[in-house]
C-alpha cells in the first residue's frame, strides 16, 4: 500500500469537449459527480484567463457541491476576485501564457511575480488554501514557503517526457528531494501535470506526498471505458 494519496481529478478537459459546440453536453458538474462517485477525493478545475474550458459559471456551480473543489488560477486581480467569490476549498496558483497548449512549467519564484504576494494573502485572509505549482527545485520550495505557501504542487512534466530508464530515475529523484525539503519546511505536498496510467505509480510512492491531480490521462481514458471506470482505474494504482 502507498501513502494513502488522495486523488484530485482535473475536469477541464470534459468543458473542453463542450465548448467545441459551445453546448450544454458534456456537463462538468455532472462529471464532478461522478468522479466523486467514483472515489475521487477532489475535483479540480483550471479557469483560465481565455476560458477554453471551464467557464465563470462551472466554477461557481462546482463551488456549491459538497465536495472538495480545487481551482487553478493565474494570479491576476480578475481571476482572484473570482476566486474569492467562488470560495474553493482550495487554490494552486499557476502560470498561464496565452498561446500554451498546456501549462509549460511551474511559476518562476526567482523574480518577482507581479500580484503574487497579494493574491498568496487574499486567499489565507479569506480561508482558502493555498498551493503554489513549481518546479521540483530547492530554491523554488524555499521560495514558495518564503512567500507563504500552505502546499506546493510539483510539476511532474520532466519525469513524464524523460526518455530512458536513467532519465526518468533522475527526474524521480528530483520530486522526492523536493518532497523531503517541503517536508521539512512545514509544507503540503502535491504533485501533477502529464501523469497517466502508466507512469503515476512510481510519483505515487513518494514520501509525504498527500495528493495527485490528474486530469488528461483520466478524460482520454474515459472515451473508451466511462468516467467511472477512468477515475476508480486511477485511484486503485495510486492507492
Amino acid at each position: 500500500m502507498g501513502n494513502a494519496v488522495k486523488l484530485g481529478v482535473n475536469i477541464d478537459h470534459v468543458a473542453t469537449l463542450r465548448q467545441a459546440r459551445r453546448d450544454i453536453d458534456p456537463d462538468p458538474i455532472a462529471a464532478a459527480n461522478v468522479c466523486r462517485q467514483a472515489g475521487a477525493d477532489a475535483i479540480v478545475c483550471h479557469l483560465r484567463q481565455d476560458r477554453r474550458h471551464i467557464q465563470d459559471k462551472d466554477l461557481f456551480a462546482l463551488c456549491k457541491l459538497k465536495t472538495d473543489i480545487h481551482l487553478e488560477i493565474a494570479a491576476v486581480p480578475q481571476m482572484v476576485r473570482l476566486a474569492l467569490k467562488a470560495k474553493p476549498d482550495s487554490v494552486c496558483i499557476v502560470p498561464e501564457h496565452p498561446k500554451e497548449i498546456t501549462t509549460q512549467g511551474g511559476l518562476d519564484l526567482a523574480k518577482p511575480l507581479p500580484g503574487l504576494p497579494a493574491a498568496i494573502q487574499a486567499f489565507k485572509k479569506a480561508g482558502i488554501e493555498v498551493s503554489l505549482f513549481i518546479d521540483p527545485e530547492a530554491s523554488m520550495v524555499r521560495a514558495a514557503k518564503k512567500l507563504g505557501a500552505d502546499t506546493i504542487e510539483l510539476c511532474t512534466t520532466a519525469y513524464c517526457e524523460a526518455e530512458g530508464k536513467k532519465k526518468a530515475k533522475d527526474e524521480l529523484e528530483r520530486l522526492e528531494l523536493a518532497g523531503y525539503l517541503a517536508q521539512e519546511l512545514g509544507l503540503g505536498l502535491h504533485a501533477g501535470h502529464g501523469l497517466d496510467y502508466h507512469n503515476v505509480q512510481a510519483v505515487a510512492r513518494i514520501p509525504h506526498l498527500s495528493a495527485l491531480n490528474i486530469g488528461f490521462s483520466i478524460v482520454a481514458r474515459a472515451v473508451f471505458v466511462g468516467l467511472k471506470s477512468a477515475v476508480a482505474e486511477m485511484k486503485h494504482l495510486i492507492s
